[in-house]
């Protein structure tokens, strides 16, 4: 059997155990600096966690830390006061209904948008592009009023439709320049070859760009619903006066507001609004993970 003589020596040589001990040994002080950053990051979100389940007099006399030592005793009334004497559970689900809509919305918008950009010739495209893109320098608090003053005069203050139009609005101009630059790094004699078997655009943008993206559209579906979620200001200025359609985060801060003698319900209304984004977060990490490397590495 013939030796390839342009073989890398240090792909051939086998690594022994004391240079395997070494090489690990050599990684521990970088893991260790890790681990203590992860753990200083997650000692506080533990905290609030464990302060959840003590009652009021225990969280105002002693540390979090002191609940767990023997003997244990935890607590479901702070939940089950948030999710039932406070109406959380219904703001739970405006947030949901909120958060879902809006978030299609905006990627359907900004799909269609991204694919005209990117594979539809038309005077003044790059041009529109640049406006669209300069749009993300705006500051949302200079529409607030505006668009208020819009949504009352068609009679559309406090409803649903006005929060989605009014979210899917301030993330198109992120979202078109996020699947724009996606969509010009696909292949282009895939899209040519379609055309010249007579396919339209609306079928090449439905069976060729869309099942080549998930990565993409998915990485923004998880940015646009956690923006969604946690977003009040929005929710605040558009739903703030309106408790039947108010989310978690404007439900939260009248927890503040209101009932400033219950502050320890706030860390199990802060953990009820946490669930929902963790799983959506967990349940798509790959293709977070792909979206947004996507495009860093050709050939």
């Amino acid at each position: 059997m013939a030796v390839n003589e342009h073989a890398d020596p240090a792909r051939t040589h086998l690594e022994t155990p004391a240079e395997r001990i070494v090489r690990r040994l050599s990684r521990g002080p970088l893991h260790a600096v890790i681990i203590a950053v992860c753990l200083a990051w997650m000692t506080p979100t533990a905290g609030l966690f464990i302060s959840s389940f003590r009652t009021k007099a225990d969280i105002a006399t002693t540390g979090w830390w002191t609940a767990l030592v023997p003997p244990l005793q935890f607590t479901l009334d702070n939940y089950d006061h948030v999710l039932t004497a406070r109406g959380m559970g219904r703001s739970f689900i405006n947030s949901l209904l909120i958060s879902v809509p809006a978030t299609m919305l905006t990627i359907l918008v900004a799909a269609l948008a991204a694919y005209a950009f990117s594979w539809i010739e038309f005077r003044g495209r790059e041009a529109l592009f640049l406006l669209v893109v300069a749009l993300l320098v705006v500051p949302i608090q200079l529409t607030l009023i505006p668009v208020l003053r819009m949504f009352a005069n068609f009679g559309m203050t406090g409803s649903f439709p006005a929060i989605w139009l009014a979210h899917t609005a301030y993330g198109l101009p992120f979202a078109v320049f996020l699947l724009r630059n996606f969509f010009v790094a696909l292949p282009k004699d895939l899209l040519e070859s379609a055309f010249l078997e007579g396919a339209s655009h609306f079928v090449a943008f439905t069976r060729i760009v869309m099942p080549l993206s998930v990565p993409a559209v998915a990485a923004l579906g998880i940015f646009q619903f956690l923006w969604l979620w946690n977003d009040l200001l929005v929710a605040l200025v558009y739903l703030g006066g309106f408790r039947d359609v108010a989310p978690m985060t404007v439900a939260i801060s009248s927890l503040v507001s209101s009932f400033g003698s219950e502050w320890h319900l706030l860390t199990a209304a802060a953990f009820v609004s946490m669930v929902l984004p963790l799983v959506v977060f967990f349940a798509l990490q790959k293709y977070f993970v792909e979206g947004i490397l996507a495009g860093a590495v050709k050939g």
